[in-house]
């Protein structure tokens, strides 16, 4: 999801001391922080879990989001609405994304992606750095990558860690973790609809 000018907000106040900071933080906890993501979900935690998802049936055709974003505190710094256009050739697929946020800016964003084998896919967008991975497995499919952020003049480089999940055949919820340097920057928050419901078997 694009989440650039939220990011731009609630950055402002983390400069280069803060980063300082957190570079020391990240090098004496680095071990620690290893240790925590071990115990954190894995995928594979799902894979029993149902409706089964298949991001190439889910995210074909007109889907509608709501969500917003939070920040360390727990505090609703933006509120924003998406209507993604989705198409799929194969196992090649474009989310074109028209986000419209609750202070009447908008952005687009469109994701080219690819389904691999045993539900693995990769991605690639214009502000994501390299490519981003990620897999289902039951109802679940966990996505990762690094938004190059602009701040403050310089270029910061965020790890967003995307955790979706099928209620049933029309909604999926999404929860984001945002970080850098080891630090939570905030999260994001969002409900997909379908327009239309799966047809039995997990086809639009």
């Amino acid at each position: 999801m694009n989440r650039r000018l939220w990011l731009q907000n609630m950055t402002q106040g983390l400069s280069a001391p803060f980063l300082a900071r957190a570079s020391t933080f990240g090098l004496a906890a680095g071990s620690a922080l290893a240790l925590s993501a071990c115990a954190g979900p894995q995928i594979s935690d799902y894979a029993a879990q149902t409706p089964a998802l298949d991001l190439r049936t889910y995210f074909n055709g007109t889907v509608d989001a709501w969500g917003l974003f939070t920040d360390r505190s727990g505090r609703v710094v933006k509120r924003f609405t998406v209507v993604m256009d989705c198409k799929w050739q194969g196992d090649e697929g474009v989310l074109d994304e028209a986000f419209t946020y609750s202070d009447g800016t908008k952005e687009r964003r469109i994701w080219r992606l690819k389904a691999l084998p045993n539900g693995r896919y990769e991605g690639r967008a214009d502000d994501v750095v390299g490519m981003a991975s990620g897999q289902t497995q039951g109802n679940a499919f966990q996505w990762q990558y690094t938004l190059a952020l602009p701040v403050d003049g310089s270029v910061w480089h965020v790890q967003f860690d995307d955790w979706m999940y099928l209620m049933d055949d029309r909604v999926m919820l999404n929860k984001a973790v945002m970080s850098k340097l080891g630090v939570t920057l905030g999260e994001v928050t969002l409900s997909f609809t379908r327009r239309e419901p799966l047809a039995a078997g997990g086809k639009p």
